[in-house]
């Protein structure tokens, strides 16, 4: 069980044009984890995922899930993964139950084995089983994607910006039953652009940027790695402008006696920041501190890129 969920190296794309989506990217997603692959538009992420379920075919690299090459063995490694896409994607004309009772046929799971009204309870649409699916709401579409996605019970799940459009209700149970998932042993494959889900849920995260890969780290040691902190510091008289000091990379004057002040970790500590306020003859009333989040390491990262 050391083997990786998914494994992927040197997996490149050239589309018919000459657009190169996919570079080189080499990098394994391990077993039993929530793994987030972040990356502006047109970085390459629905390229790959789309390389790893058989939509499109690769340029050159390999590819393997849960151990089995996806040119080798095609068939396991379909079987292997459950992709919910980015579009609402199913027949309206069937009820959610005939849905999942058609893809587990196609998927040749037997009909003793089939788990379609458990997973339209794990998913909150029990009550909507036996309804046109045309009638659901988007929410409950993308639910239903979900559950459709589980139906032949892969090892591993690929979410494609699973609540692009949804309330933050919805989102919360979606996030709920993922976490269920994983803890039963489901390897969960995130895209995203609420880096903030992506912070509080990834145990590791990837950052594709221009089809190459410039991040592959535990997501706390890739937060801890923006340089850049932020201090408010709240002084003791009214200013015209800010002080200016060799440790602040930037400082603004938010209204007239809160100065925000960014400087770099790497150079100074908060100490030197505030002994520096307090030289230019300021008395200090209240100070406030700003961490470094995913979403400044991602802007860092991208932008470098």
């Amino acid at each position: 069980m050391t083997e990786a969920a998914i494994s992927i190296r040197e997996l490149a794309k050239t589309y018919k044009g000459g657009k190169r989506a996919l570079d080189g990217v080499t990098f394994d997603v391990p077993r039993g984890q929530i793994f987030g692959l972040l990356g502006p538009n047109g970085a390459g992420k629905s390229t790959l995922i789309n390389i790893l379920s058989g939509m499109v075919m690769k340029t050159s690299g390999t590819a393997s899930i849960w151990g089995f090459d996806i040119d080798e063995r095609p068939r396991n490694a379909k079987a292997s993964i459950g992709i919910v896409p980015q579009e609402i994607v199913f027949d309206p004309f069937f009820t959610p139950y005939e849905t999942l009772e058609l893809f587990a046929g196609l998927y040749g799971v037997p009909k003793p084995q089939r788990k379609s009204m458990e997973l339209l309870r794990a998913v909150h649409l029990e009550d909507k089983a036996n309804a046109y699916s045309r009638t659901l709401s988007g929410g409950m579409k993308r639910r239903l994607l979900v559950a459709k996605a589980m139906v032949h019970s892969p090892p591993v799940l690929v979410l494609d910006e699973p609540t692009a459009g949804v309330d933050i209700e919805l989102r919360q149970q979606l996030w709920a039953y993922v976490r269920e998932l994983n803890a039963q042993g489901v390897t969960v494959v995130l895209t995203t652009h609420y880096l903030e889900e992506a912070e509080e849920l990834c145990d590791r995260i990837a950052i594709i940027n221009h089809g190459r890969l410039i991040a592959n780290e535990p997501t706390r040691e890739l937060v801890n790695k923006a340089q850049e902190k932020l201090v408010q510091v709240t002084v003791d008289r009214d200013l015209d402008s800010p002080p200016a000091a060799p440790c602040f990379e930037k400082i603004v004057l938010k209204g007239e006696r809160v100065l925000e002040i960014t400087y770099s970790k790497a150079k100074v500590n908060a100490g030197e920041v505030l002994a520096a306020v307090s030289g230019a003859g300021l008395g200090i009333v209240d100070v406030s501190t700003k961490e470094a989040d995913l979403e400044d390491v991602f802007l860092s990262l991208t932008r470098a890129a």
